[in-house]
């Protein structure tokens, strides 16, 4: 784990190296790719301190938990400006020096991305330890159904006046407030709080996703794209393009809120002895 950190914080230092000194990262998706990379790199960098120091048990937090989640946060960040800032910034064909760097930058990206993958599989949880929640399949997902919801709002544009796509943003919302309290709660250690038990409150709560991102993703492309045809030309802001974006990540969140809510019942209801 801490040799793939190491990768992790080398890897990222390269890529936001090569991409100031190229000097070509302007508009949202430049400035989204440098915060990954310097947000990855600094936070990684603090917690090898952490660790290498041993002060991380002064920390008013779960220890395993934070990394954890902080690890598949990063994987996820990584890999989308990974995909965006090739797709952005690098021009085909690439001759000139600075491209050379764009191209040497975005492959030291992909392979921070497996670093942090590799961290992540090596944290996970074994079958049947809920020791460290967020280190286990059910807590992985909560991670990234947050993180897929952040996307979604991103490219939100022009829903206010229909009542569909106003329900879905509900929907969004709602999830993702309630999914972020749960990993603020289990890193915070504030779970003992809740007057409930949390295996049973997690498969309620997962149940109740699953219903509404079902809604969700009947209803925001049939109201998005009910007699409207892709306009031509449609560039990178095009509104058609946001919403075809959200539709896609509606079903992703879909797909894992369902395998969460299998994981959690077979947690609560079929436990090994």
């Amino acid at each position: 784990v801490g040799i793939a950190r190491l990768f992790a914080v080398a890897l990222s230092c390269l890529a936001f190296s090569l991409v100031a000194s190229a000097g070509h990262f302007e508009g949202p998706y430049g400035t989204w790719c440098m915060f990954t990379w310097c947000f990855c790199f600094t936070v990684t960098l603090l917690v090898l301190l952490l660790e290498l120091l041993e002060l991380y048990p002064l920390l008013p937090l779960s220890w395993d938990d934070f990394t954890s989640a902080f690890s598949m946060l990063a994987a996820l960040m990584v890999f989308t400006s990974s995909v965006v800032f090739p797709a952005i910034f690098v021009s085909s064909p690439c001759s000139s020096d600075r491209c050379a760097r764009q191209a040497v930058a975005t492959t030291a990206s992909c392979l921070c991305f497996l670093a942090y993958a590799v961290e992540v599989s090596l944290t996970r949880a074994k079958p049947g330890d809920i020791s460290s929640f967020l280190s286990t399949v059910p807590g992985l997902l909560k991670v990234f159904e947050a993180f897929v919801a952040c996307l979604i709002f991103s490219l939100l544009d022009a829903y206010s006046g229909q009542s569909g796509l106003m329900w879905c943003v509900a929907v969004y919302a709602l999830c993702f407030i309630f999914t972020f309290l749960i990993i603020i709660f289990t890193i915070g250690r504030c779970l003992t709080y809740i007057p409930c038990p949390l295996e049973k409150l997690l498969v309620g709560y997962n149940f109740l996703a699953t219903l509404m991102y079902l809604t969700a993703t009947v209803l925001w492309p049939l109201y998005s794209f009910r007699g409207r045809g892709r306009p031509n030309p449609c560039g990178t802001d095009c509104l058609w393009n946001k919403r075809l974006g959200v539709t896609f990540l509606t079903i992703f969140n879909l797909i894992a809120y369902s395998v969460d809510l299998v994981y959690s019942t077979r947690m609560v209801f079929f436990r090994a002895p």
